[in-house]
C-alpha cells in the first residue's frame, strides 16, 4: 500500500500545533511541506510540531523539514519546533530545536506577542490597496513603526493592485512586527510568482510594481503553496531579526 503522512493542526495553544502521522518518505516529504507551509503562510510567530507519530521510512526525507526552514527563514522567520517523546535524535540534522515533548516545545518558545501581528481579508476590489494602506498606518502607529509606514504603504499598495488586476482572487494582508522593522506580505489563490528582472525601459508602460518594492525593502520574495502563494517583503530589518528568532538544538 502507498505511504501517507496525515496531520491535524490545533490552535487552542498559545502558537499552532501540527501532529504529523503516518509514513514520511520521499513520497510523502511533498505532502508534509505542503501542510506545514500552509500553516506557516499565515504568519504565525511560531509552529510546534509533533512528530512523535511519524515512522522515518527514508532518513534522507529529514531534508524536506531543513529544506523548510531555510527556505522560510527570511518570510515568515516563525520559531520552529519539533516534538519527538520516543526518537528525538533522529531529526538534529532538519537544524530544528527537537524537543522530548509538546509541553517542553511550548515553554521553551515562550509566551506569543499576537498583539504585534493583524491579517485582513480583503477581496479583489477597488479600494482594497486603500483599505490596506489605512490599516497598516494604524498598526505602525501603535507599534512605533511611524516611520516605516510610509514605505509599508508602498508595498502592499504594490501587492494588492497585483491580485486585484491579475490574480483576481479573495485575498490576505499579513503585517508583523518584527525587531525594529515589519514584515508586510499578502497571500493570494493564484500560483503565478511575480518576477523581477530590473529596471523596465523609460518607455515601458507599467511594470514597476516590483521596482518600487526591492527599492524600499530591505529583502523580498515569494512563498509558493500548494493553493497560491505569498508575495512577502521585509522593511526597516536586517539579518539581526532572524537571528534573535533562531533558537539552537538543545538536548
Amino acid at each position: 500500500m502507498p505511504s501517507e503522512v496525515r496531520h491535524r493542526v490545533a490552535t487552542d495553544q498559545a502558537f499552532p500545533l501540527v501532529q504529523l502521522a503516518g509514513v514520511l518518505d520521499r513520497e510523502t516529504a511533498p505532502e508534509m511541506r505542503s501542510a506545514l507551509l500552509d500553516v506557516l503562510a499565515g504568519q504565525p510567530e511560531a509552529v510546534v510540531v509533533d512528530v512523535t507519530d511519524l515512522s522515518l521510512a527514508d532518513p534522507a526525507a529529514v531534508g524536506a523539514l531543513r529544506d523548510l526552514r531555510e527556505e522560510t527563514a527570511d518570510w515568515p522567520a516563525a520559531r520552529l519546533a519539533l516534538a519527538d517523546q520516543h526518537e528525538p535524535d533522529r531529526w538534529r540534522s532538519t537544524g530544528w530545536p527537537v524537543w522530548p515533548s509538546t509541553s517542553e516545545a511550548f515553554g521553551a518558545l515562550g509566551r506569543p506577542y499576537h498583539d504585534h501581528r493583524l491579517a485582513l481579508t480583503l477581496q479583489p476590489a477597488v479600494g482594497a490597496a486603500r483599505r490596506s494602506r489605512e490599516t497598516i498606518t494604524e498598526a505602525c502607529e501603535r507599534w512605533e513603526r511611524s516611520e516605516l509606514a510610509g514605505s509599508a504603504c508602498i508595498v502592499v499598495t504594490e501587492m494588492v493592485n497585483n491580485v486585484v488586476a491579475h490574480a483576481r482572487t479573495p485575498m490576505v494582508v499579513l503585517l508583523a512586527a518584527r525587531s525594529e522593522g515589519l514584515a508586510v506580505a499578502v497571500r493570494d489563490e493564484s500560483a503565478v510568482v511575480p518576477s523581477f528582472t530590473g529596471a523596465p525601459a523609460p518607455t515601458a508602460y507599467g511594470g514597476r510594481g516590483m521596482l518600487l518594492i526591492d527599492s524600499v525593502a530591505t529583502r523580498w520574495g515569494s512563498l509558493p503553496l500548494a493553493h497560491g502563494k505569498v508575495v512577502w517583503a521585509l522593511l526597516g530589518a536586517g539579518k539581526d531579526a532572524e537571528d534573535a528568532m533562531a533558537a539552537p538544538n538543545t538536548r
